[in-house]
């Protein structure tokens, strides 16, 4: 998206008293975006780059995420993840190209919505790395359009369509989410609004993949001494070697006080990871919302870095004791709300609560 404006219509805009800015993308339309009586890049911004298949969100000037969709991810995700001073706390890996990560989980990029098993289909573990006899048995999504952005001195807004997609095409469910974003100093808050609509009746089989998923880098983690492997749903098996621990400092902890790996598979309004990254303490917390299905969310988190909140795998997380297998009929909507709080320190339960709290009101 060009933000090249010449001068004197510079000027008249201004004094106008609005912004207006155009998508290249064809399916795009024109948006009247909120003006504000300060420096643009004061703003949070918001820049189109479509020919690069990334939208940047930017908090003062500085990169905070971007939402991307090249094909070969199989699906939108937001990457990198950028803490207010500036450190990168997603994995690299395959997006880039890094030393000293893992790389297992392929499918594991940035942050990214999706689930194990959507009408039979695997939409979780799917990759550029599946082999070709394999592939039938994987979904995709796929973006379509950007329909809105606003941009705010401190919150900011994009809304997108994807489609979930079989391997023959055929669309399962359109997707419409908005991502809101909010500065508030030296924490940043990412909302993310979800709203599934079923193009044909649609089964949520219970799956321990899913549903929002983050990835972190190497100092998010928690310490680990022993390789591991883990399979998906197809019986493929990705290996998780031993790496060197040092710098490791990761460290989960829930809205009822459990801690590190043992939050795996617990219900819970939210769960925070800490870290230190050379002198900066970091927050990564993901925020349930009382208003989505299976609240409060399981949680599938694993100490080599996959933080995941899962309200649909219920039979896996209650060892069959809670079975939901969530249905949509055809035509039927069902909308999910979570929040991403991103800090520059340490964030303890009153703070996170009081997230949880204002999220949830709204």
């Amino acid at each position: 998206m060009s933000r090249l404006i010449q001068p004197n219509l510079f000027m008249a805009m201004i004094a106008s008293g609005f912004f207006l800015i155009s998508c290249k993308n064809e399916n795009s339309k024109k948006y009247l975006n909120e003006a504000q009586d300060v420096p643009k890049q004061e703003n949070i911004q918001i820049i189109d780059n479509g020919k690069e298949q990334r939208v940047d969100i930017l908090i003062k000037g500085k990169l905070f995420t971007s939402y991307r969709y090249p094909k070969n991810i199989k699906k939108p995700v937001l990457y990198p993840l950028v803490t207010p001073q500036g450190t990168k706390i997603t994995r690299r890996f395959p997006m880039e190209q890094s030393s000293g990560e893992r790389v297992d989980h392929p499918h594991h990029v940035g942050v990214w919505f999706n689930y194990g098993d959507v009408n039979g289909l695997d939409f979780w573990n799917n990759s550029d790395s599946i082999a070709t006899d394999k592939k039938e048995l994987y979904g995709t999504i796929v973006h379509k359009k950007i329909n809105k952005i606003v941009e705010n001195k401190n919150t900011a807004l994009l809304e997108v369509t994807m489609e979930w997609l079989s391997p023959e095409q055929k669309t399962l469910m359109v997707e419409n989410t908005t991502f809101i974003v909010e500065n508030k100093g030296d924490i940043y808050t990412l909302d993310r609004i979800t709203k599934l609509t079923a193009k044909e009746d649609v089964l949520f089989k219970d799956n321990k993949e899913g549903l929002l998923g983050v990835r972190v880098r190497r100092e998010l983690e928690h310490p680990s001494n022993k390789p591991t492997i883990f399979t998906d749903v197809n019986g493929i098996p990705t290996g998780v070697p031993v790496l060197n621990n040092e710098k490791v400092k990761g460290k989960y902890v829930n809205s009822e006080g459990v801690e590190g790996e043992d939050t795996w598979g617990k219900r819970a309004r939210w769960v925070n990871l800490t870290s230190n990254i050379n002198g900066e303490h970091i927050s990564l917390a993901i925020v349930d919302h009382s208003e989505n299905i299976g609240y409060p969310t399981y949680w599938h988190t694993r100490g080599y870095g996959l933080f995941a909140a899962n309200p649909l795998g219920q039979s896996v997380f209650s060892k069959g004791k809670n079975v939901l297998n969530f249905k949509l009929n055809k035509g039927e909507s069902k909308t999910f709300k979570h929040r991403i709080v991103v800090a520059s320190k340490l964030l303890d339960e009153v703070r996170l609560n009081k997230e949880f709290n204002e999220f949830s009101n709204k």
